[in-house]
């Protein structure tokens, strides 16, 4: 079991507020990911669920039971660094195995479990290097083959794969997804990088300065955004903002904006009847994937403008283009087969069902 609760925790470094009135649960075997820009106060917190920081007020809990006053040897938790924290001089075995020597835990017992859990993340061929000698991959299978092999309540990882390029980047995901599903144990993962987020957590904390911003399912964070520091965030490119002026005419609501009048459909245009929006400034989101250049989507859309392409980047299977609607920076992402380019005016339109609405306050 490896449930967690953080009541009221609130963290300060002298005068400055790190952590502001935390609550949290995470359930026993999710994958949780903190996430968010520096200095929001990931780290900090899982610092203070490992027992490295104490809270300045508030309480943590690990099934049930308070932990404030345990060390951190005795919260049953193995934590992943960024650095991998390896001993140079100890060989892949001997690092493994060093938690439960600690431990007294007899030596049959040991080999065995060092021998498993090198089958589960592929280092049995390398039990007898030194870590200067492996990759930063292998170095990093080693730093969590010496998590895992304690068999914790709790797997705590900060920024494990920041040090990695790209390509191990993603295979080192697919990794650390596929252990999760075979350990089944709880996973609480801090990371700056949405896409790490979105791929590897069951549930997604967002912070910024110190506060959640919204806890969620990855789909629910980027379809369903409770403010516009997570719309932001979350998804690349980030989401289209536009400033506009509501008007409501009976059930019929519509946003200007650039000289466009666009409509909304009843649930979104009821929020804003309800909530006495007219000729109030609203900011207007929409994902650069639901701003479309094809003319099949156009012949159908309810939103139609023009606008000069500034900017072309392909990326393979998809291509961004960049433009301006009034004085407004845009991106689409559309099919890789579009033939617009920078200087060509193009038609685009949007998906109106797509379009967030935020106070701007």
């Amino acid at each position: 079991m490896g449930a967690i609760q953080l009541k009221n925790v609130t963290k300060k470094f002298g005068d400055q507020m790190v952590i502001d009135d935390l609550n949290l649960s995470i359930e026993d075997g999710s994958f949780t990911v903190l996430v968010g820009p520096s200095g929001c106060g990931k780290s900090t917190t899982l610092r203070m669920i490992t027992g490295l920081d104490e809270p300045t007020s508030g309480d943590i809990y690990i099934d049930g039971k308070k932990i404030n006053d345990l060390t951190p040897g005795k919260r049953d938790i193995a934590m992943v660094f960024q650095n991998y924290a390896l001993y140079p001089t100890m060989t892949v075995r001997e690092n493994i195995e060093f938690g439960l020597e600690n431990k007294k835990v007899p030596k049959e017992e040991r080999k065995k479990r060092v021998q498993e859990i090198c089958e589960v993340v592929g280092l049995t061929q390398y039990l007898d290097r030194k870590p200067a000698t492996l990759s930063g991959g292998q170095r990093q299978r080693v730093a969590l083959a010496r998590a895992m092999v304690k068999q914790p309540k709790v797997f705590l990882m900060d920024e494990p794969l920041s040090n990695l390029d790209a390509k191990l980047r993603g295979q080192m995901r697919v990794e650390i997804s596929k252990l999760h599903q075979r350990l089944e144990t709880t996973i609480i993962y801090v990371t700056h990088d949405q896409t790490e987020a979105m791929t590897l957590g069951t549930r997604i904390v967002v912070m910024k300065d110190g506060v959640i911003q919204q806890v969620d399912t990855p789909q629910n964070l980027y379809e369903k955004p409770q403010n516009l520091f997570v719309a932001g965030f979350m998804g690349s490119p980030q989401m289209n903002f536009l400033d506009a002026v509501v008007r409501i005419n009976g059930t019929a609501v519509t946003l200007e904006v650039a000289g466009q009048s666009i409509p909304l459909p009843p649930a979104k245009a009821k929020k804003l009847i309800d909530g006495g929006y007219n000729g109030k400034t609203v900011v207007m989101g929409i994902r650069p994937e639901d701003v479309y250049d094809s003319e099949m989507f156009i012949e159908t859309a309810k939103c139609v403008f023009s606008s000069t392409i500034k900017v072309y980047e392909l990326l393979g299977a998809e291509v961004f283009l960049y433009f301006d609607l009034g004085e407004f920076p845009m991106t689409a992402r559309v099919d890789p087969r579009s033939n617009a380019r920078p200087g060509d005016t193009v038609r685009f339109a949007f998906d109106v069902e797509k379009i967030h609405v935020f106070d701007k306050e």
